[in-house]
């Protein structure tokens, strides 16, 4: 038995302590896996590191000088960089439409779209959390956003997937209803639309599937990336549908389904690449 802990120990400490060359021309040392929290050493293209542990699309290393902290895996070669296979060990961005001035569509009753697609950003936020993704908010409160803000939090997290929940409106109420599922480039996204849109089809509305988008914070994205539209907010009975509990907790269900389908896809094609 003492043999076997031993070989498994020895196993894991052979799998993480290797070593690496930075490939950029400089890369920071950061205090957490998070580009948001506090730098602690700069690292010159070249600089030797040794990988100890990873986490999300982050190495925690150590460096030649005997600097300990996280550094995202694209300061690294191309072959260094983290395939996350799991939802679990993804990164997620999620992207509540609207936001402040821009109220978005409305209801018959003047409800605010901006209002909806924040309740269904967080719910799905929370879901997401506890299955352990990590997860950016574009916004966490009723404020503007700028669309092009939107995808460069994408980028610039190096997201596994971005998600923006939408509702749609036609020009005249009550005349359209359905949940349309949108992407923008079709190498990046369509596995992540097609994944999504299949889960759709018992929300209780007409599922019109996966269509080409052409919106900003699609179009300027370099990462996995679709938009939501669950429903006519203009249209009574879809608007029914949206602001109920039931049909909320249904529809981030089938997203947490969707990716988690994506994910295993994505898991597949990288064994069978091995």
């Amino acid at each position: 038995m003492v043999a076997i802990i031993l070989t498994i120990f020895l196993f894991r400490v052979s799998r993480y302590f290797k070593q690496d060359v930075i490939s950029v021309n400089q890369a920071y040392l950061y205090q957490k896996s998070d580009l948001d929290s506090q730098k602690t050493a700069s690292l010159p293209q070249g600089s030797r590191i040794t990988i100890l542990s990873s986490r999300y699309h982050w190495y925690y290393i150590k460096t030649d000088d005997g600097h300990l902290g996280w550094i995202p895996d694209w300061y690294f070669s191309t072959d260094k960089q983290i395939t996350v296979t799991s939802l679990k060990n993804a990164t997620i961005v999620l992207d509540a439409g609207h936001g402040g001035r821009d109220s978005g569509a409305l209801s018959s009753g003047e409800a605010e779209e901006k209002t909806y697609t924040l309740i269904y950003i967080k719910e799905l936020a929370r879901k997401l959390q506890a299955r352990g993704a990590k997860v950016y908010l574009t916004r966490n409160k009723d404020e503007y956003i700028s669309l092009a803000a939107r995808p460069q939090l994408s980028n610039r997290v190096h997201a596994d997937a971005f998600i923006s929940i939408h509702f749609d409106s036609s020009p005249d109420a009550n005349t359209a209803s359905g949940v349309t599922t949108y992407y923008y480039s079709k190498k990046l996204s369509y596995s992540l639309a097609y994944n999504l849109s299949s889960q759709f089809s018992s929300l209780g509305l007409d599922n019109k599937g996966i269509d080409f988008g052409n919106f900003q914070v699609l179009r300027d994205n370099q990462r996995p990336a679709v938009l939501l539209e669950f429903g006519y907010i203009n249209s009574d009975n879809d608007f029914a549908m949206i602001k109920s509990s039931k049909y909320r907790n249904a529809a981030t269900n089938d997203i947490i389904k969707g990716l988690n389908n994506y994910f295993t896809a994505k898991a597949d094609d990288e064994s069978e690449t091995k």
